[in-house]
């Protein structure tokens, strides 16, 4: 597995982004749902990393969008068929550098209440359940996780 910042407007990439979205689609309503689009993703505020295999096939993706305050996750996915092999643990820790290397001090995010393996992966990096922070309103489809860098 080779893991690397990249351009997220790759058609493989994008594909990969696709099949996250119509993974929660289905799981919350449209008000719920918070990722950001390709415009925001390629920003310069923000570290876009894909996990490849050994071939080059995507098998996931995440992002880092580096405020002053600190580092948001957003965008994390890995494919189904490739859950359990290490592919987010090592793209988390890629983004956490990068938001450290960005001079973040801590690193947030927010995903769905649905998401259980998503939650215990962020939990078992040492994430802890918080507020909302940033633009964001109480939502009861959402949970909040920070992290100190």
């Amino acid at each position: 597995m080779r893991i690397a910042l990249e351009r997220p407007d790759q058609p493989e990439v994008m594909a990969l982004i696709d099949e996250l979205d119509a993974y929660q689609k289905p799981l919350y309503p449209a008000e719920s749902h918070h990722g950001v689009d390709m415009a925001a993703l390629l920003q310069p505020d923000m570290a876009f990393a894909v996990a490849r295999d050994g071939e080059g096939r995507a098998l996931g993706c995440g992002a880092v969008w580096c405020t002053p305050a600190f580092g948001e996750l957003k965008r994390m996915f890995v494919r189904p068929q490739c859950r359990g092999l290490g592919v987010a643990r090592a793209l988390l820790g890629l983004l956490e550098a990068q938001a450290r290397a960005r001079g973040c001090a801590a690193m947030a995010l927010e995903t769905g209440i649905h998401q259980h393996e998503a939650i215990a992966l962020y939990q078992r990096a040492g994430y802890r359940f918080c507020p909302p922070f940033g633009a964001y309103l109480a939502d009861p489809y959402s949970v909040f996780m920070q992290k100190p860098l």
